[in-house]
């Protein structure tokens, strides 16, 4: 490993951050704050023009951006977004750390591992657990996977950012944590949305209906955490007693949701697919165990 990413990081030390959407930016004004010099990058230059008036400095290049500092943060659209970035830049990479915390799949997040491992750069992945707003305070945490002696190098420069969550060696780690959130996040707002939805056939405001829903959301983890004091360890040891909620009594539920959304004319591809886990479980033969049993035909495909 080259001597640049043996030191620790002291807390005044340069960084680079490429890429200035609403992360990029959040990222940029929390490192100013925290005293780190910043050079900032992006293909659109004119969305530069407010963190540089905060105090950073635009490079003219990517090349000139990398060059600038031993850390460079990238906050893209996607991975390839990095290759199309620093493909005229990799003889400034040698001896440099890359933290993308982009979003793609864990392979594509691997595969980009070794990208930089052949240009001499050092390499983390991070999962970035928070909207941009939320960048840099107490509620902030960002999941990060790789070389645990480059994270800790780093983890005094990134700390501000949001708490660090090291998860591990492989740098498809983070990648794959912050896909798992995304799902819990995305498949509970299209819930919310589809139940506002079936409220507002009966001329309820949103105003009124949400309110009601996200208590419900709000709710789950608590109800989950009541049924088992840690939350998961009946799942590793393949245990599915159905002595409160079974997949039989879910399985109803799940149809007569499908039924209501049906007899009121909304879009059925969320309701369908969960009723669809139930189905499974109860034609394997399983209608007496807890609702976690669904994940055994979640699980099918991967084997």
């Amino acid at each position: 490993m080259n001597e640049r990413q043996n030191h620790t990081t002291p807390q005044n030390s340069p960084v680079t951050v490429i890429g200035l959407g609403p992360m990029g930016q959040a990222m940029t004004r929390t490192l100013l704050t925290a005293g780190h010099p910043v050079t900032v990058w992006n293909r659109t230059a004119g969305r530069a023009d407010g963190v540089v008036a905060d105090g950073a400095t635009l490079a003219a290049t990517p090349a000139a951006a990398v060059e600038a500092s031993d850390l460079v943060i990238l906050s893209l659209t996607d991975y390839q977004a990095m290759y199309d970035i620093l493909d005229g830049a990799t003889a400034s990479l040698a001896g440099r750390t890359l933290v993308n915390l982009s979003s793609d799949t864990p392979e594509r997040t691997r595969e980009a591992a070794t990208w930089a491992a052949g240009h001499d750069a050092a390499f983390l992945t991070g999962g970035v657990m928070v909207p941009a707003p939320m960048v840099g305070t107490e509620a902030a945490h960002i999941y990060y996977s790789g070389p645990h002696e480059v994270m800790e190098n780093h983890r005094v420069t990134l700390a501000p950012l949001g708490t660090p969550r090291y998860l591990g060696q492989d740098p498809g780690l983070a990648q794959m944590m912050y896909q798992a959130q995304l799902a819990v996040f995305l498949t509970t707002l299209s819930a919310l949305m589809h139940a506002t939805a079936m409220l507002g056939t009966t001329g309820m405001k949103a105003a009124e209906a949400l309110p009601e829903l996200l208590s419900s959301a709000d709710s789950i983890g608590a109800i989950l955490r009541a049924g088992e004091e840690t939350p998961g360890a009946a799942l590793d040891a393949g245990e599915h007693p159905g002595d409160l909620s079974t997949v039989a009594m879910m399985g109803a539920t799940a149809d007569h949701i499908v039924e209501t959304s049906t007899a009121i004319g909304l879009d059925l591809a969320l309701p369908l697919a969960v009723r669809a886990h139930y189905r499974r479980a109860i034609e394997n033969g399983h209608g007496r165990d807890n609702w976690t049993r669904i994940i055994d035909s979640i699980r099918e495909a991967a084997r």
